[in-house]
């Protein structure tokens, strides 16, 4: 233990002769507390530049999107009646608009039930189909049809619902359909009546083609009250029926399922309200394109902000910034204002830089905005004006599409030629379908389609070839299986012959149907095909085909540049301009500053490891001081025990001189 005493008996101040020397010792710690303060300011520094770049990635990152200045507005003469979105596809214009007609869904209720929770039936199992169609023709009285049809809609599913002894109430029965979630709701209304409790069952979806058709097998008492057939029995009344939304676009006469219309204008979406007439207007949205430009300013000019305080000299304070004279930031600046005075590569049509658009740079290294000569660009120019700032691919053939790009997609001009069209798989019929299914002799079907595999039971009855088809579809269009995975399929009929085809394009485009009934819905040899990829070549290089994508090879100038070709002919397609305009070529950069391995991480690291230097080496000195002060202080202190031992030789001397000097007197 060292001794802290100021002297044991020579009066010596051990501790402050100690702490003086300890001080001297001590200096290589205040140096490196010096150097660890310089480099927490830079880390710090850092850190509000990171923070300011991630600010203006943020705002660019909007304006690399061609979507951001394809922007349409609409407004309305009268919103109750419609309205409209625009999509990037839309044209400016005026539509007039009269509704004539609002879509609505079908609904239906059984009869009256005493009870909500008592048991219809004897219990035993029984299947309730639903099927989705047309109702035509015949006259409807009371909510019921005579001499009508009923025709499926393909492209609804079918779905079926189990009622046995567990849910045979009309609270079970409710319960069961809803749970299916098949495309029909189940509620039950009381009409104060002896026998108040109706089931009713509506539709999910609006228009013509969702009206139902529910055969019941099983137990007699559930087919009484459920069993409906718009061409035959019908043991429900139909309360509201499904029909189409109809309506006039300036003059043309439409119908539609529902009451948001998406494809009867080109990138317009009508919303219906009422019946009435209204006008809409679709306008460039010009005001999201001037706030988004001035976002892009003011970001810029904070970060500017930021770069010079941390980089700049305060002659008033004669102190600089704490990256004054760093490399990696003085990088950033020089990377940055170079993005801004080079013209991006590829650009085509009228305008070129930022100067036409009315951005320039000040004195102070600010941007600024000419407000007038940016609406004229935009007026003038709307086509391009996107092009300036976002990433941009513009094919040359309509029916060509430019999907996404890389950042190995090089600027420039994109030959493309079409060697091999994108197909679907599909197998067809060796003779006409078998058009009676009966149960458990055709109506089993067990299907792998793009890969995935599941079976179905078709309904038994006598069909039209027509039907047959419409009726297959919507079954396996209706399998879980296939839905959840993104797989459907179309059926047609030909003379009878059936060909089901797979939605999907390529290659892993394939379908096999095997089972009881396939003999007979197929014939015992039917022709099937695998899809092909699309194949094909850009700037006469072979590129990858994936379905109806290609995407330019790895190493090529068109690497990651991915288009869709949608159809067209063999051969020579024209070509695919590509850029990357300001907003796209400032976002890339700054990820770069940002990136986990980019500039700022690579600095920050550095002097992070260089901060756990300076740690280690001032544990290495403190636990080196700590020896040296112990050897102070058991230095000292013994000098302090010899001091004293010799004062008081020295003390014991004086006595027995003085004692020898009174002898002598005597």
């Amino acid at each position: 233990m060292a001794i802290s005493s100021s002297g044991i008996g020579s009066g010596l101040d051990v501790n402050s002769i100690v702490q003086q020397l300890m001080q001297a010792e001590s200096r290589p710690l205040t140096v490196l507390a010096s150097k660890e303060s310089s480099y927490q300011s830079k880390l710090s520094a850092y850190g509000s530049l990171s923070s300011a770049l991630s600010s203006f990635q943020s705002t660019i990152g909007g304006l690399s999107s061609l979507s951001k200045f394809q922007q349409l507005g609409t407004t309305t003469t009268d919103a109750t009646i419609a309205t409209a979105t625009a999509g990037s596809t839309a044209a400016p214009g005026k539509y007039d608009i009269e509704v004539i007609q609002r879509a609505q869904a079908q609904s239906i209720s059984t009869a009256g039930q005493a009870s909500t929770s008592g048991a219809i039936g004897a219990g035993g199992s029984t299947t309730l189909s639903f099927q989705f169609g047309t109702i035509a023709g015949g006259t409807l009285a009371n909510g019921l049809y005579s001499a009508a049809s009923f025709e499926q809609d393909a492209i609804q599913p079918t779905g079926t619902v189990t009622i046995d002894s567990s849910n045979n109430s009309l609270q079970g029965i409710r319960d069961a359909i809803n749970k299916a979630g098949m495309g029909v709701t189940a509620t039950i209304v009381s009409d104060g009546s002896a026998s108040p409790n109706r089931l009713v069952l509506t539709s999910t979806q609006t228009g013509a083609t969702s009206s139902m058709k529910i055969s019941v097998t099983g137990d007699a008492a559930l087919q009484d009250l459920l069993a409906y057939d718009p061409a035959g029995v019908q043991n429900l009344t139909q309360n509201t029926v499904g029909q189409d939304a109809l309506l006039k676009v300036n003059g043309i006469d439409i119908k539609n399922a529902t009451n948001t219309l998406s494809s009867t204008i080109d990138g317009l979406t009508l919303t219906l309200g009422k019946v009435g007439s209204t006008s809409i207007s679709v306008t460039r949205d010009t005001a999201s394109i001037e706030a988004g430009v001035n976002a892009f300013i003011k970001s810029y000019n904070e970060l500017h902000g930021t770069l010079k305080y941390q980089t700049g000299y305060n002659a008033a304070t004669k102190t600089g910034g704490p990256l004054i004279g760093d490399a990696t930031a003085r990088t950033i600046q020089n990377e940055m204002r170079r993005m801004f005075s080079t013209q991006p590569e590829g650009l085509t049509g009228g305008l070129v830089n930022l100067s036409q658009v009315g951005i320039s740079f000040q004195k102070d290294g600010t941007l600024a905005l000419d407000s007038a000569k940016l609406k004229s660009a935009i007026d003038k120019n709307p086509a391009d004006i996107g092009k300036l700032f976002a990433t941009a691919g513009t094919p040359t053939d309509s029916l060509v599409s430019f999907v996404s790009s890389s950042t190995a997609t090089k600027a420039g001009n994109n030959a493309l030629i079409v060697t091999t069209l994108a197909s679907k798989g599909q197998i067809t019929g060796s003779a006409a379908a078998n058009t009676t299914i009966a149960a458990g002799v055709n109506d089993a079907l067990s299907l792998t389609i793009d890969g995935v595999s599941s079976t179905i039971k078709l309904a038994a009855g006598t069909y039209t070839a027509d039907a047959l088809s419409k009726h297959l579809q919507s079954m396996i269009n209706g399998v879980s299986a296939f839905s959840s995975a993104g797989v459907s399929v179309s059926v047609t009929q030909t003379g009878g012959v059936l060909s089901v085809t797979s939605n999907r394009f390529g290659s892993a485009s394939k379908v096999t149907i095997s089972g009881g009934g396939a003999t007979d819905l197929l014939g015992a040899n039917p022709a099937a095909s695998v899809g092909v990829d699309v194949a094909g070549t850009i700037n006469g290089i072979v590129a990858l085909g994936s379905g109806q994508f290609l995407t330019g090879a790895t190493g090529s100038s068109a690497e990651g540049l991915k288009i869709q070709i949608s159809g067209g002919a063999i051969g020579a397609r024209g070509s695919i301009d590509f850029s990357n305009g300001y907003a796209s070529q400032l976002n890339t950069l700054v990820g770069t500053f940002l990136g986990t391995s980019g500039l700022i991480s690579g600095r920050t690291d550095g002097l992070n490891r260089t901060i756990k230097d300076i740690d280690a080496q001032r544990e290495v000195i403190n636990k080196r001081l700590v020896n040296i002060e112990a050897r102070y202080r058991k230095q000292f202190t013994a000098l302090d025990v010899m001091l004293a031992n010799m004062g008081n030789t020295s003390s014991y001397l004086t006595q027995q001189l003085a004692s020898l000097s009174n002898l002598n007197n005597q």
